[in-house]
């Protein structure tokens, strides 16, 4: 069996990718056996961190502004769509798997022109407009939430892939080794906050004004991102408890030390909060027609995650404050999460791929 991935663009197309080739390696496929596809991006690098053959295309998305570039689309994507074909036959693929992104269409234009069966993953609540239009030719379809079957009518629900140590998570196992390694103490009120991998200015903002706040009694740390960890980490030099760190490469450790998260609404993030039950007050991108805040809809409903407009930063300091301060409100929260788990969606998505793929 040997399985070809597409993923690009973002981590939450990229993450859950590697997360179920790990699965099928837990299975018994070689992992000389899957071979990614993506274009220049962050996958460009994680996928060959993560140990696996990846092979580049070039191919970009549609340009939001007027750009001639996108008269040039049409045409990248069938010398893209012929390249990932070829791979194909070169490496006998008896699959392709599709994440999202921009390498969405080539690689599902390139499994209908060799017949391979093709699956499709979508994981926002408000689906791309690339998985769209393939899921049309896909075999099997799933999405991470209910939303997205507006869209793709007849895809299934299981949630996003997450790799192994999301599936195996343990707050109390790894809670005092978590806050340990952040340096936090044990007995602490902590506060989580994950603006992604590139941060988000508000919720440094938010974050800023909860720590400079002289009455605070809980510890904050603080995922920054690169783009933001130098004046940050310059900021919380002269204020205690406030604990920055630019990149997480272990997230249950972030999620097992905090007792509540500050966050965005990606859904990957919204993924990784459902299966660690950790309460939330989340803030969506407002972007995208509100994709973000139908991702975190469901978790809302249950009573597990709280969301707020990205409009007032001391509203949102205040809301985590109160939570804060409300351990038996934070216990309803974990507890409520733990009603819309899907923590085998990669093992669900691995079965299916040995299930249709050609050997």
């Amino acid at each position: 069996m040997k399985v070809g991935i597409a993923a690009a663009g973002s981590g939450g197309h990229v993450f859950p990718a590697i997360a179920v080739a790990e699965e099928l390696q837990r299975r018994g496929v070689s992992r000389d056996d899957i071979v990614f596809f993506g274009g220049d991006r962050m996958e460009a690098t994680t996928v060959p961190q993560a140990g696996y053959r990846f092979i580049g295309v070039d191919i970009h998305g549609l340009r939001r502004s007027l750009s001639l570039d996108n008269l040039k689309l049409p045409g990248k994507v069938m010398r893209a769509r012929a390249s990932i074909a070829d791979e194909v036959g070169r490496n006998g693929l008896g699959v392709m798997v599709v994440f999202g992104g921009y390498i969405a269409g080539p690689a599902a234009l390139a499994a209908s022109k060799t017949g391979i069966p093709l699956i499709v993953h979508e994981a926002n609540a408000v689906p791309g407009l690339a998985n769209r239009m393939v899921a049309r030719k896909a075999d099997t379809v799933y999405v991470a939430f209910a939303p997205s079957l507006d869209k793709l009518k007849g895809a299934t629900v299981i949630g996003s892939p997450l790799r192994r140590n999301f599936s195996t998570f343990d707050r109390d196992a790894r809670r005092a080794q978590a806050r340990e390694r952040y340096g936090v103490g044990q007995d602490d009120t902590v506060l989580g906050v994950v603006g992604g991998s590139l941060g988000a200015q508000f919720l440094n903002e938010v974050t800023t004004a909860l720590a400079a706040d002289p009455s605070r009694d809980f510890s904050i740390i603080h995922l920054t991102g690169d783009l933001h960890i130098d004046g940050i980490s310059d900021q919380a030099s002269s204020i205690e408890g406030w604990h920055p760190i630019a990149f997480e490469d272990d997230m249950p450790d972030l999620y097992a030390a905090a007792d509540l998260v500050l966050s965005r609404a990606g859904a990957l993030t919204i993924s990784e909060l459902q299966a660690t039950a950790t309460p939330a007050v989340v803030v969506p991108l407002p972007a995208g027609g509100g994709y973000q805040a139908l991702n975190a809809a469901d978790l809302a409903s249950a009573g597990g995650v709280v969301i707020e407009p990205q409009t007032d930063v001391a509203a949102v300091a205040g809301r985590v404050r109160t939570l804060l301060s409300d351990a038996s409100a934070l216990d309803r929260m974990g507890n409520a999460l733990t009603t819309v788990d899907h923590k085998e969606a990669a093992a669900t998505v691995a079965d299916r791929i040995l299930e249709v793929g050609h050997a």
